[in-house]
């Protein structure tokens, strides 16, 4: 091992006094010491924070709790070693022209981390009423979406605003000057912002939430998700389907969760032979197994027309619960009791048949000479 003297210890001080781009050796050691301190302080606070907040054992753990880790979790180390860099440099003779721009670096770090940590929060707001939402107001967990672009977008605008200022342009004279320029830039994208407007003209009319089943066109099925762009359905057969939210509300849309009563019309057809007064008897005959069945309220019931060699008759009653499979169980209820109900009486569906009349030879020659006899031909 070697054994440092005095004069070697004398001389390593000497060297710490040599000169540096204006400043001495000694303090540029400084300066990086204690910006390597300041990075590692706040990744030690950060990841002692993070663990502290995410203990969920210990007393008096809120929801608040959940938004300050989304916050820490949020700052970046890289925009911290620009603040450690502003600090280390109070220890250093720069010049005015660096300081000034060390300066704006940090001011600009500062807004970035500001943004993040906003950004942060107003996600986990966003997230917890979304939640929430789902729960008693699916209306106002579709609309949670848009809010967080529009509140992003905002938040992202204001701090570009401060940047700019910050590097000393003129912010009034360039919002002016992008006039034009915003011009251009929405007809190059009116696809883009057409489907973005769209989103918002879902979330303030609601024509639909999440939850609701809907049928668009040939398509049917129940709403997962509003985005800012397209809008994802479940449909009925298990797939997803992707509407683009400019075309869904320019298609003629059903909207079955809104539905409070359910209209049902049931035709049948019955023979002819049947007798006028079994016949007249038919409709309030209907009209008495349809009421006799719950959750149900009949319209009407009458003898429709005579036509396709049948009585046709039609019946319309409303579900006063629109839940589907209630309506198709009470379907097939009605359907049986009126079937055994018509054999038990005596009473016979129509079906589709056809009459072949066949004509003897004769006939058919008398019918074709109009009913008399040919003349003699004449010689």
């Amino acid at each position: 091992m070697k054994l440092y003297t005095l004069n070697d210890l004398i001389a390593y001080l000497a060297r710490l006094d040599r000169v540096l781009v204006r400043n001495p050796l000694s303090d540029w050691l400084i300066a990086v010491a204690v910006a390597m301190a300041i990075v590692l302080l706040v990744f030690g606070v950060q990841r002692l924070l993070i663990r502290i907040l995410s203990n969920s054992l210990r007393p008096k753990a809120t929801r608040m709790d959940r938004a300050l880790i989304n916050a820490v979790e949020s700052t970046k180390l890289w925009l911290v070693v620009f603040v450690a860099l502003y600090f280390a440099s109070q220890y250093l003779e720069l010049g005015t022209r660096t300081e000034a721009r060390l300066d704006k670096i940090v001011t600009v770090a500062v807004l970035l981390q500001v943004g993040l940590w906003i950004s942060a929060l107003l996600d986990f707001w966003v997230a917890t009423s979304r939640m929430r939402a789902e729960q008693v107001n699916l209306a106002a967990a579709t609309s949670l979406s848009a809010l967080s672009f529009i509140g992003k977008l905002l938040l992202w605008l204001v701090m570009l605003l401060f940047i700019l200022d910050n590097l000393g342009i003129n912010v009034t004279a360039l919002v002016a000057s992008l006039g034009i320029g915003g011009i251009a830039v929405a007809l190059a994208v009116q696809n883009i912002l057409g489907d973005l407007f769209a989103s918002l003209s879902i979330v303030i009319d609601k024509p639909f939430v999440i939850g609701d089943s809907i049928v668009v066109d040939t398509f049917s099925g129940t709403v997962e998700h509003v985005g800012l762009k397209t809008t994802r359905v479940r449909s009925d057969t298990g797939e997803q389907l992707i509407f683009s939210n400019s075309d869904l509300l320019k298609a003629r849309l059903r909207n079955y969760k809104r539905m409070h009563e359910r209209r049902v019309l049931l035709n049948f057809d019955i023979d002819f032979a049947t007798a006028p007064d079994i016949i007249e008897t038919i409709p309030a005959l209907l009209h008495e197994i349809v009421a006799a069945q719950p959750q149900t309220r009949v319209d009407r019931s009458h003898l429709k027309a005579l036509a396709g060699g049948a009585y046709q008759f039609e019946i319309v009653y409303w579900m006063l619960d629109p839940a589907y499979k209630l309506y198709m169980d009470t379907r097939q209820t009605i359907l049986l009791a009126i079937v055994r109900r018509f054999d038990a009486d005596g009473i016979q569906f129509s079906f589709p048949s056809q009459v072949l009349r066949l004509e003897s030879p004769q006939a058919l020659a008398v019918a074709g000479s109009g009913g008399s006899e040919a003349p003699e031909m004449k010689r």
